[in-house]
């Protein structure tokens, strides 16, 4: 556990934990930005369920027994560790710098376990927070990217959406009679998804099985949200793009909305629409699945400009976030 300030108490946090954390990351995010959208399914997978199978975390009461910090420490990847420091507005800065301390001892011991000499701790803050990011500067972070959070209203108009070019097709991952994802077509997107972001910001090689149970961790993961994209060449249908979305929790109208983790193109299929095809495919699933939204992220200065193609095909920013980095040895 943490070696925590006077008057706090940190413990590892079960399930009767989950709505109060629930209520202290609202209250963070709230200060933050100025407004909250906290999933409590992802919440509770995080505390105890799949989610937690990867992740060490730490609770810190007050000493009237009120919840006021949450921090988590993911084994994300083989040299890839992510830290969250969740903390309530009024606490002292001295506590959230013991859970940052906490953060990366953790972390160095994940990194060990995995036989690294080095680890890349991921962290981040909104782009207005000035709090955690003075935290995350003296804790050894160092500003990385800026993320744009887009989001895209699904209407009835979306049913008319233009269909792939010719030589281009999008189909959903195959799946078995019992409901499990064909290996092939697994295979396929992660393979893809690799070779499409090879060029962008901090790529890494993310081993199969790490990116697949990553992936199934998220409570809104559904396997009828992987897609294919395909590309005739020379009579031959390849593997030329990809995404992989989940589903949104319900807003405030009571609709679900829908969500891109990933969209690639692969090299050899780019100027092809193959982009353009893969979102259209994901807009229109959602119009029929009753969503009523489509989220995504995008690196604010991605080389391939998308946020150039998302805000021409209707979506808008509603708030930027940042990656704070620090290589740990």
């Amino acid at each position: 556990m943490p070696d925590v300030p006077g008057g706090f108490v940190a413990s590892v946090p079960d399930v009767p934990d989950v709505p109060e954390i629930i209520e202290l990351l609202a209250a963070h995010q709230a200060a933050a930005h100025g407004s909250s959208s906290v999933d409590p399914d992802m919440v509770a997978s995080n505390v105890a369920g799949v989610g937690s199978w990867t992740r060490r975390q730490t609770l810190v009461r007050d000493a009237d027994g009120a919840a006021v910090a949450w921090t988590v420490v993911h084994d994300r990847a083989a040299g890839r560790t992510v830290v969250e420091v969740a903390v309530r507005p009024e606490a002292p800065d001295d506590l959230a710098a013991s859970l940052f301390d906490w953060a990366s001892a953790e972390a160095r011991t994940m990194m060990r376990v995995r036989g690294l000499k080095v680890t890349q701790l991921d962290s981040g803050a909104y782009a207005e927070d000035r709090r955690q990011q003075r935290w995350l500067s003296e804790a050894g972070f160092g500003l990385a990217r800026t993320w744009l959070q887009m989001s895209r209203p699904v209407t009835a108009a979306d049913a008319d959406l233009p269909v792939p070019r010719e030589g281009v097709a999008v189909r959903r991952i195959g799946l078995h009679d019992d409901g499990t994802p064909v290996a092939a077509d697994l295979q396929a997107v992660h393979l893809v998804l690799e070779e499409s972001f090879a060029d962008h910001f901090n790529s890494y090689r993310e081993s199969f099985p790490e990116f697949v149970q990553r992936l199934r961790e998220d409570p809104g993961h559904r396997w009828n949200h992987w897609w294919l994209a395909e590309v005739e060449s020379d009579g031959r249908w390849l593997p030329g793009g990809a995404v992989v979305g989940t589903v949104l929790p319900p807003d405030s109208s009571g609709a679900p909305g829908s969500y891109i983790d990933y969209i690639g193109v692969h090299r050899r299929s780019r100027g092809r629409g193959v982009a353009k095809a893969l979102l259209r495919t994901v807009i229109r699933d959602a119009l029929d699945t009753g969503c009523n939204r489509v989220g995504l992220e995008v690196d604010a200065d991605s080389p391939t400009g998308a946020d150039g193609l998302y805000t021409s095909m209707g979506w808008a920013t509603s708030y930027k976030t940042q990656s704070w980095h620090r290589d740990l040895h």
